[in-house]
């Protein structure tokens, strides 16, 4: 009866030693020296005086929209690429070390076993994103203020009214760190997620780790260009000749997801707000997706001879 119990699927401490255990194995291919090169970079910008933004003509909230989106583009370039890279390596690096034969031997059900290295990949993207998240926070900060006593004075010395003064404080106020600046950072968490399950799936059927990382890629790109493509077939197609091409939309929209919905980084470097709605509907987009890719691994992966 015990030994049944130990084998029981999804048991959480067992998915936690395993998630903890690629966590390390992560760590020890020294990853945060990327966080290291992005401190570096994202506190050097707070004492950048770009000359664009000199002048009369100058918008005074530009520098930072080009703040907020020069980190988040890290962010999301770091968050894709590890997501990609990092579960790409996994499988091929424990079957290399053996390591996979332990784990299966004692016996681990293989659906822990990919559950596990899964989500060590997810709470080291999510511990990355907390730290650089929180830099671009303090940085931006730090600017806001400096923008805004600055502009401050130079209306004051300008004769400008009360009311003038009030809405470019509102203005300067908006472009600084805000809820919908965080809900932008939650996405790109939400998407690596997606992401990384995709190259779960690729990598338990693919021989090479070259390849799973290409083709993850280009199911990445597939998933932005998606929701573009069914916009042009159904703006081109004739009619009473969209059945078949619409069922094969339905099935690529199915297999790859619109990431196009998670652009909320764009409304939260502009400084507009993000409903919760919004972030609802990623959340439910993300755990079907990872679901399934997830379950679709354990298919493929069960009937791998270790």
């Amino acid at each position: 009866m015990a030994k049944e119990k130990t084998n029981r699927w999804l048991q959480p401490r067992r998915v936690v030693v395993l998630a903890m255990n690629t966590f390390t194995q992560l760590v020890r291919m020294k990853v945060f020296y990327f966080l290291m090169i992005f401190a570096i970079i994202a506190l050097v910008a707070q004492f950048l005086d770009l000359p664009q933004y000199h002048g009369p003509e100058a918008v005074y909230t530009g520098e930072l929209t080009l703040l907020k989106g020069w980190c988040m583009g890290v962010m999301k370039l770091f968050a894709v690429v590890f997501s990609i890279t990092a579960t790409a390596l996994l499988l091929p690096k424990d079957v290399e070390d053996r390591t996979l034969y332990t784990i299966l031997a004692k016996p681990v059900p293989r659906l822990d076993y990919l559950v596990g290295k899964l989500s060590g990949v997810l709470l080291l993207i999510f511990i990355s994103l907390v730290v650089m998240d929180g830099i671009m926070t303090a940085v931006l900060a730090i600017r806001t203020e400096q923008l805004l006593d600055g502009q401050m004075f130079l209306a004051q010395s300008r004769g400008w009214t009360a009311e003038a003064i009030e809405s470019m404080r509102a203005e300067i106020s908006m472009q600084g760190p805000t809820w919908s600046l965080q809900a932008g950072v939650l996405s790109i968490f939400l998407l690596s997620a997606i992401v990384g399950a995709v190259s779960l799936l690729l990598s338990t059927f693919s021989t090479s780790t070259l390849f799973t990382i290409i083709v993850s890629f280009l199911c990445f790109l597939a998933g932005f260009f998606q929701a573009d493509a069914a916009e042009f077939y159904r703006a081109t197609a004739e009619a009473g000749t969209t059945t078949f091409g619409s069922l094969v939309m339905k099935a690529v929209a199915l297999i790859f997801p619109n990431y196009q919905l998670f652009n909320v980084t764009d409304a939260a470097i502009q400084g507009l707000p993000v409903s919760g709605m919004a972030m609802l509907v990623l959340l439910g987009l993300t755990a079907f997706y990872v679901v399934l890719y997830t379950l679709l691994s354990w298919f493929v992966f069960s009937d791998k001879e270790f």
